[in-house]
């Protein structure tokens, strides 16, 4: 019998909970209306299964029901967010700040509105991965009317001080956005009590099913407005047209409940799997840098890069025994390294040696020590092949040897890899 591999990768996503599973399997056979159909016993059922989800949500991050848009995912619920208050707010100004460490789907909307007559203020992060608050006081123009920062990195698990954001946001009358995906279910929210205008929210990341997701938008101190992006049928207050899918909505709301309910002992759970995952590593391997702070940081989440090792030979080695991946699951197909670790001062080979380890739920002391194990006994073996490694443990300063040329080291595009090297251009 072949056994699978011990799945790390929970901030790429999660398995759908068995106890969320069996709430909304009625919605695909019994329960099966539209939720928008008004006339017969069907549609009235649909609905209030949706309303009851909204009301969950809701609850779950301390909004009125009203107040959450459903979407397909935090990546719509992004583009709504970007898209909808540039447009909507157009005539009080075109400056929107965020920061260079946003999820992809935040970057690219930046830039997609940039071409449509936005300014963009890109903020850079300290090498913890937070953001100077000064930086960001400093970046507000009369013309700022959205300022989006995402509450928990995907990659490095760094959680901003969105309270502190939040306040200076109001200060100047400057709407709050922020992407939530990766915090929902794993560090308390309140909209309300944080200062949060709009909100981007996930199913899939927090064991509920995947092609769900919501938007929290502010009904009052200030009532935000957003202009569709999606038209139609006028659903979703007008915000999102487009049929309810009932099935996903009820898990949504389902794993948001059960997330919550159980957020303090998981967090206490999956801090201490995390701790005995990286005394593990460390204990036993040289040279292994966390990337990000620790002190400000999902519980679950742990990135570290391997000196000396390439991250693809990597995660080859581990592959049969542990999934995990190099960064963002969006990104993991580009062969350059992460932007994120980039931002944060890591050097490219640093970030070409990274991993990323995502703890979750059904998550056991033993994935953690067989996951160590194995991570220990890859590195070692492809440490020994690397003459950089040798040399290294030989005390030689790769950073002061004077490389041969490059088209005799390497036949590649990418001679900058190397460490020490000096491009010549």
């Amino acid at each position: 019998m072949i056994t699978r591999a011990i799945y790390m990768d929970n901030n790429a996503t999660t398995p759908v909970d068995p106890v969320v599973l069996e709430v909304m399997l009625p919605y695909f056979t019994e329960k099966f209306g539209n939720a928008a159909s008004r006339n017969h016993a069907y549609g009235w059922e649909a609905e209030e299964a949706v309303e009851n989800a909204r009301a969950q949500i809701a609850a779950a991050v301390g909004a009125d029901p009203k107040e959450i848009i459903f979407t397909s995912g935090a990546t719509e619920s992004n583009n709504l967010a970007l898209k909808g208050v540039a447009e909507v707010y157009r005539e009080k100004g075109n400056h929107i700040i965020t920061v260079v460490t946003e999820h992809k789907c935040i970057l690219d909307s930046a830039k997609y509105l940039e071409q449509h007559g936005c300014r963009i203020t890109y903020l850079p992060v300290k090498p913890d991965g937070l953001i100077d608050l000064a930086e960001l006081e400093a970046a507000i123009t009369p013309e700022t009317v959205l300022i989006s920062v995402m509450f928990a990195n995907n990659e490095i698990g760094v959680i901003q001080p969105v309270a502190e954001i939040a306040k200076i946001a109001k200060s100047h009358g400057v709407l709050f956005h922020t992407d939530a995906a990766q915090a929902l279910g794993k560090v308390p929210i309140d909209v309300q009590a944080l200062g949060i205008d709009l909100m981007s929210m996930s199913g899939h990341k927090l064991y509920g099913p995947k092609g769900i997701g919501a938007l929290y938008v502010r009904r009052k101190n200030p009532r935000v407005r957003l202009e569709a992006q999606l038209h139609g049928g006028g659903h979703e207050r007008g915000m999102r047209s487009g049929t309810l899918y009932v099935p996903l909505i009820v898990g949504m709301g389902a794993a948001a409940e059960r997330a919550v309910q159980n957020l303090e002992v998981e967090a206490a759970r999956t801090r201490k799997l995390r701790e005995r995952l990286l005394e593990q590593i460390t204990g036993r391997l040289s040279e292994v840098y966390v990337n990000g702070s620790l002190e400000h940081r999902l519980s679950g989440n742990l990135n570290l890069s391997f000196a000396f090792v390439e991250g693809e030979a990597l995660l080859m080695g581990l592959n049969d025994t542990v999934a995990l991946s190099s960064g963002s699951a969006c990104t993991s197909a580009s062969l350059e390294p992460s932007y994120v670790l980039k931002a944060l001062g890591v050097g490219d080979e640093l970030a070409h040696s990274s991993l990323r380890f995502g703890i979750g739920r059904f998550n056991t002391e033993e994935d953690i020590d067989r996951t160590s194990a194995k991570i220990v006994e890859v590195v070692n073996r492809l440490r020994e092949m690397s003459p950089l490694w040798e040399m290294h443990q030989e005390g030689i300063d790769l950073k002061q040897m004077a490389w041969p040329p490059t088209d005799f080291l390497l036949p590649t595009a990418h001679p900058e890899r190397i460490p020490g090297h000096a491009v010549q251009r």
